[in-house]
């Protein structure tokens, strides 16, 4: 079993800043990629960011530039630091994490979701 719990959601101004963090805990063998998605009121829930395990990244081209992901792999942890805030970019943020576990002496792996924190950004 693997839990993620999330921090750092809130309310901001736009163009101001808000760091999101979502640690994994519990029996895994290893933890693949990690990453962040959206869902706004209205709309499909939107990846924003992700980072494999050797720190390469991927952005949703509406976050590129203000947006950086980051990882702790001694922590399991994952961060989503955001600048320059956009009343757009307000949504339930949701964290991802894809991880390995041995189940009867087979390593596989799922997916795994956060609990999701708010991100509320007004004009």
């Amino acid at each position: 079993q693997v839990q993620l719990v999330e921090s750092g959601g809130g309310l901001v101004q736009a163009g101001g800043t808000l760091r999101l963090s979502c640690a994994a805990s519990g029996n895994f063998f290893r933890i693949a990629v990690m990453g962040w998605y959206r869902h706004a009121p209205g709309k499909q829930r939107e990846l924003v960011a992700e980072i494999t395990t050797d720190k390469h990244t991927n952005y949703a081209d509406s976050v590129k530039g203000r947006f950086t992901i980051s990882r702790e792999n001694a922590k399991n942890t994952v961060y989503l630091q955001m600048n320059s805030l956009k009343p757009e970019d307000t949504a339930v943020y949701y964290c991802k994490v894809k991880v390995y576990v041995f189940r009867q002496l087979t390593l596989v792996q799922y997916d795994t979701w956060g609990q999701g924190s708010q991100v509320t950004v007004s004009s």
